[in-house]
């Protein structure tokens, strides 16, 4: 019987898929943090032959790829064959933006003749239908702001940058970048109250033509708070292709904070 493989980051996605498939087989990796419950196997980036041959040694035919990981750095000295042949690629890879190497990581696997999943596949309930999830309807001025922030997104995509954007009352004040969610929504928090008018508005969505497999955009309360400490009063987030974790105490921060959540129609 075929089984699916967990490939477990950092967070608390790599457990919800876990607990929706507890068959499946966690995999971790040598010097990348996991918030995983149960006992997982470790693998090194090195030895990805080993890897490739325990999966499929234990019927694996699908993977799913969860939660952050950073890139590691990678001993040479320690590659085995495998992996050897694997390091030009990669390397070229890793020149680009996210979106390049990780294309490139779901070739290695399809390579391997893994079939790999999205973590919306495996559990539909991450991500939401569009529509207003709480708060107020969008104002006339926010619309605006949810607007440009969008066309922002899309300018940047074929830049492979980033997920998200802050916009407010016009103004751009960050843009995601490698650094990741927290590190744009803290540079908005530590803007000068002088240049803003506060109540601005968070966009996440997927770049275009991203392969939403791999590096779905992902909130969660955590996003919610953050949103809180840098005065933003709307999060706008792609339907169907941003996943929303612990989404009940999520809603509830928001409520709490007079945040508006709303899934845009993609």
């Amino acid at each position: 019987m075929s089984r699916l493989a967990i490939l477990s980051g950092n967070g608390a996605l790599p457990q919800r898929l876990a607990d929706a498939q507890p068959d499946a087989i966690l995999v971790s990796f040598a010097g990348v943090a996991h918030d995983l419950q149960r006992a997982s196997e470790v693998h090194a980036f090195e030895k990805m032959g080993t890897l490739f041959a325990s999966l499929k040694a234990q019927n694996v035919s699908e993977i799913v790829m969860a939660g952050a990981m950073s890139r590691p750095p990678l001993d040479p000295s320690a590659f085995d064959a495998v992996m050897t042949g694997l390091a030009p690629r990669l390397i070229a890879a890793m020149q680009g933006g996210d979106d390049a190497l990780l294309r490139l990581v779901i070739a290695i696997f399809e390579e391997q003749g893994f079939r790999v999943r999205g973590a919306h596949e495996i559990d539909p309930t991450l991500t939401v239908d569009a529509g207003l999830l709480c708060g107020a309807a969008l104002s006339e001025i926010t619309g605006n702001d949810v607007a440009k922030g969008i066309a922002i997104l899309e300018t940047l995509s074929p830049m492979d940058v980033g997920q998200g954007v802050v916009v407010e009352n016009g103004l751009c004040l960050g843009i995601e970048t490698l650094q990741g969610t927290d590190a744009l929504l803290n540079f908005v928090a530590a803007t000068p109250l002088h240049l803003r008018k506060m109540g601005g508005v968070f966009v996440k969505a997927p770049k275009r033509g991203q392969d939403l497999r791999v590096d779905m955009p992902t909130i969660g309360p955590d996003t919610i708070t953050a949103m809180k400490t840098a005065g933003l009063s709307t999060l706008v987030i792609a339907s169907g292709a941003v996943l929303l974790l612990e989404c009940d105490d999520t809603i509830r921060l928001a409520k709490q904070a007079n945040i508006t959540v709303f899934a845009r129609d993609t």
